[in-house]
């Protein structure tokens, strides 16, 4: 569940726990987007206890980071893209025990994970 290349790139990086920025500008989705990464419990936690991981997790969505500003949105992966695939948003109300439409759901904030670098805070 807990995909290995992204494992490694947080522990070769030591993201865990840190922040990462994205402006307006930088996010496909416009938003733009403050988050924090999550440790690899916090991430399996997310997925199995709580929506929307609970609901995403099938379709291969593997929860990264949380929204720092309180938006209740989660930030993704998806194992199905492999290693330096998109970083994606799932708006947490969107996805429910009636399912998702993923159109509506799911946000691409950034074409490749590793995009990610260059906004980490230090």
């Amino acid at each position: 569940m807990f995909p290995f290349y992204w494992h490694q790139f947080v522990d070769n990086h030591q993201l865990a726990g840190k922040s990462a920025c994205l402006s307006e500008e930088v996010d496909l989705s416009t938003l733009g987007a403050d988050m924090r990464f999550l440790t690899e419990a916090q991430s399996i936690n997310e997925s199995t206890n709580f929506w929307p991981g609970l609901g995403v997790s099938k379709d291969g969505y593997v929860p990264v980071a949380w929204c720092s500003i309180g938006s209740g949105d989660y930030y993704y992966i998806n194992t199905n893209d492999g290693q330096d695939g998109p970083l994606y948003r799932v708006y947490h109300d969107a996805v429910g025990p009636d399912g998702y439409k993923t159109e509506d759901a799911v946000a691409k904030v950034l074409n490749h994970y590793e995009e990610l670098l260059r906004h980490v805070e230090s």
